[in-house]
């Protein structure tokens, strides 16, 4: 008999109750993914998965402090729970003392539904999704034009148990789609992408008809040089960049002067003016359609995360409030070294503050510039300022007198999202949207478009 066979909550209750070390955390994965593949506007593969992943947290008092050890395993049977628990509580033995130990989280409700049966996805979730893709295939071949990509969605229910007396239940439903068009030389490609929590939002004929106005503005070519345009930054490549920011804007690299956050001479930027505009950057876990887990789940500690938070509730959060910076992140441990509030990053990111305005009216808006479809191959060249380059992908097009005229070259492109925050010109309609670069780790967004004035595009790239 497997574990898999057991209720999930039942595995938790069973490894606390085998649990001998002074402290225990035991949380529970259940996933279940649905996926759908294509290419040369057919259908290629769909399938369903399923599993169960065990993540056990042991914690040691000892003369010199407290130590954590931590053990996660997939296909766990009934026979190998113990053998779990005890490899985690002689990790821990063997470790030494944790910097991050502190008490583990107690007093907070237990999740009415901890008992429940875990939340599951399956093909019925592309119901009414894949005969509007087969529709869009059709069009697609009457244009002259091949759709590539996928649509994925994931259900993952975490139970947490610990020893304090958390029964916490969280289910997760992640949905992306990814669509590409290209003519049938390959010379010409555009992208679309969107997340979703159920796949009822999402219209693949609308993002075809998008892709088609895309393909045909790129009939056009224009070669231009290096350097610094006015860019239209759309809400997926926004929410690139400021998701880079909020990974790097821990409190605790801030203090040590390690970071764009940092204050000169000492101390952190938090009360400083980032932003002209009455731009807001904020978290929230329950943002409608962006919702995600309303308590701190950590498999393991590192950056700014700890074991021992799991189970702390996470709160709404403005890290830049209409322009200043407001928060940074951190755990209970870095918040106490910093003196900085406890502030874990809940799993989503929004902007809002600008005009309600849409994309398109900013086009119509702009006398001469770039429109950008999405940031590819984001890396970091100096933390001291938060430098990124990257690359521009699947069209880049030239703007003149309110209207798309042509599409130009692809760029590399070297800014910092702190910089472009200051330097933005004006913000759009805050709108769900895809990150292109991060959509495999963090998918829950909402951006406006930003105009910038000045984006710096260093030098010209080959790519598509």
């Amino acid at each position: 008999m497997s574990a898999r066979t057991n209720k999930p909550h039942e595995v938790v209750e069973q490894a606390l109750a085998l649990s001998r070390a002074d402290g225990c955390v035991v949380i529970a994965d259940e996933h279940s993914t649905a996926n759908l593949r294509w290419a040369g506007n057919a259908l290629t593969t769909n399938g369903v998965t399923r599993g169960r992943t065990l993540t056990v947290i042991a914690t040691v008092d000892g003369k010199e402090g407290t130590a954590s050890g931590v053990v996660s395993r997939s296909a766990v049977t009934t026979e190998e729970l113990e053998p779990l628990v005890r490899a985690a509580e002689a990790a821990a033995r063997g470790a030494g003392p944790a910097e991050d130990a502190g008490p583990l989280v107690s007093g907070v409700p237990e999740s009415p539904d901890f008992a429940d049966a875990p939340a599951e996805t399956s093909s019925a979730v592309f119901a009414d999704f894949a005969p509007a893709l087969g529709e869009a295939f059709a069009r697609a071949r009457g244009g002259d034009r091949e759709l590539y990509g996928f649509a994925n969605h994931e259900l993952v229910s975490t139970y947490l148990g610990t020893s304090t007396g958390l029964r916490l239940r969280h289910d997760q439903p992640t949905g992306t789609l990814e669509l590409n068009a290209k003519s049938p030389d390959r010379t010409r490609s555009a992208w679309a992408g969107r997340s979703t929590r159920d796949f009822k939002d999402v219209d693949p004929g609308a993002l075809d008809a998008e892709l088609a106005v895309r393909l045909g503005w790129a009939e056009r070519r224009v070669e231009l040089p290096a350097g610094r345009y006015e860019t239209l930054l759309p809400p997926t490549a926004v929410a690139d960049l400021l998701i880079y920011q909020l990974w790097s804007a821990s409190g605790r690299d801030a203090a040590e002067g390690r970071t764009v956050f940092s204050k000169p001479g000492g101390g952190t930027r938090v009360g400083d003016r980032l932003a002209e505009l009455p731009l807001t950057l904020r978290s929230d876990p329950h943002e409608p359609g962006l919702e995600c887990a309303p308590f701190v789940v950590a498999h393991s500690s590192g950056g700014d995360q700890s074991v021992f938070d799991n189970g702390l509730p996470a709160q709404p959060t403005e890290w830049v409030g209409e322009g200043v910076l407001k928060h940074l992140t951190t755990t209970r441990h870095s918040a106490a070294l910093t003196g900085l509030p406890a502030a874990p990053a809940p799993g989503n990111l929004i902007l809002d503050g600008g005009h309600d305005r849409s994309l398109a009216e900013m086009v119509a808006d702009t006398e001469r510039g770039l429109l950008l479809t999405c940031l590819w191959y984001i890396r970091e060249v100096d933390p001291a300022t938060l430098l990124l380059t990257g690359l521009t992908r699947d069209g880049v097009y030239l703007v003149e007198n309110g209207e798309v005229t042509g599409q130009v070259n692809n760029f590399r492109f070297n800014e910092s999202p702190v910089d472009l925050l200051g330097r933005a010109a004006e913000a759009g309609r805050t709108e769900k949207t895809l990150p292109r670069e991060w959509s495999d780790w963090f998918t829950r967004a909402a951006m406006p478009a930003l105009r910038i004035p000045d984006f710096n595009m260093s030098s010209v790239s080959q790519g598509v």
